[in-house]
């Protein structure tokens, strides 16, 4: 009896013991939580703070009327009329190239030379059309002699005159061949020397030593383009085209030549737009000085018909850094902001144009670089 007891204790002590280790714990809901978010200050890089600030002088910027413009980017093309490829109508290899990419050459120009088996070809053509004209001739000759004599009829006359004009146009079509290949008749050559068929700069080259050349098939050995004349293509907004017009002037600058303004006219407003940017592409033909290049970025200013208000500033206020233009505006308590412009034109009494960032009345620094300068030390 005390067994049975002893043993009905120690499972009741066991299922007590396996009941409370199943028990779940109980959940922290801020264990669970994300981490707190941390705020932290980023310090504004156009926002300068100055001791003395009068020691630097303001200077107002003043109203300004002009016609209003619309500046765009673009960049050097060539005048595709103005692009002549070189080709050879002989195919063979090329065995000498006396002309590279990007060299000025003159029409007439020795390009490059080609070992051609087509010279072969024509040239056994033409000594065959000459061997077959004698034999010809000479048909004629005696059937002419037979008829005088009455020993021929006035049909085979005909027949032997009919095949010695024919002999005779065989060989001044094998001639012509031979000339439009590039080879002298009298002075037969398997070279070919290709020359250039026109005067311009080699724009392009697909041609090296010891490559083949397969005649008139694409592409090209060499390519010249005459550069006196050349396209600004130029992306114009859909909401802007108003601005441009067909026939107009627009002033042209050079990424590389800033000081050289080139003025250029607009030929061509391209009839469809780019649908993912919602630009149309256009070309203004520019009598080029000799400082354009293919591929150079311009910017391209055209004038509208309205006139438009706008602030003009002291050239000095004006800070050309990173490619832009900025302006240092007061602010409260001792500070100063740098303000990106867009400057325009140079305007009488060392003045300068701000298309757009800056109203008239607002006071900027008069000098820019001294700030800039003492606030970087």
């Amino acid at each position: 009896m005390k067994c049975l007891r002893f043993a009905i204790s120690i499972s009741g002590l066991a299922w007590a013991v396996l009941a409370c280790g199943c028990k779940a714990p109980e959940s922290n809901p801020q264990a669970q939580a994300p981490p707190p978010m941390k705020l932290q200050r980023v310090e504004d890089r156009n926002l300068f703070v100055v001791d003395h600030p009068e020691r630097f002088p303001l200077a107002t910027s003043v109203a300004h009327t002009a016609l209003a413009e619309l500046r765009v980017t673009g960049a050097v093309n060539p005048d595709v009329a103005r692009n002549v490829p070189v080709i050879s109508l002989a195919s063979g290899r090329v065995t000498e190239i006396d002309a590279r990419l990007g060299d000025t050459v003159t029409k007439g120009q020795l390009l490059m030379k080609v070992q051609s088996a087509d010279i072969s070809g024509a040239y056994a053509d033409y000594q065959q059309a000459v061997a077959d004209e004698a034999l010809a001739r000479k048909q004629f000759d005696r059937s002419k002699h037979l008829y005088e004599r009455g020993a021929i009829a006035l049909r085979d006359l005909e027949i032997a005159e009919s095949a010695e004009v024919k002999a005779t146009v065989t060989i001044k079509t094998t001639i012509e061949h031979l000339r439009v290949l590039g080879v002298d008749p009298d002075h037969p050559s398997p070279i070919v020397e290709i020359t250039a068929p026109v005067s311009g700069v080699i724009s392009d080259q697909q041609v090296t030593n010891a490559a083949g050349v397969q005649g008139l098939s694409s592409p090209s050995p060499f390519t010249i383009s005459d550069l006196t004349r050349v396209w600004i293509v130029c992306d114009v907004f859909e909401n802007d085209l108003s601005s441009v017009r067909l026939g107009e002037h627009a002033d042209i600058r050079l990424a590389a030549y800033p000081n050289r303004p080139i003025v250029g006219t607009i030929s061509n407003i391209g009839p469809v737009l780019d649908p993912n940017i919602r630009t149309a592409k256009v070309r203004i033909e520019v009598e080029n000085p000799g400082l354009m290049r293919l591929g150079m970025f311009v910017t391209a200013t055209f004038h509208g018909p309205s006139k438009a208000a706008r602030a003009a500033v002291p050239a000095l206020a004006i800070l050309h850094l990173h490619d832009r233009d900025w302006v240092y505006v007061p602010a409260n308590d001792k500070r100063f902001r740098r303000v990106e412009v867009l400057g325009g034109d140079m305007l009488p009494g060392d003045m300068q144009e701000i298309v757009s960032g800056l109203g008239p009345g607002q006071q900027v620094v008069a000098n820019a670089l001294e700030f800039q300068n003492t606030v970087q030390q």
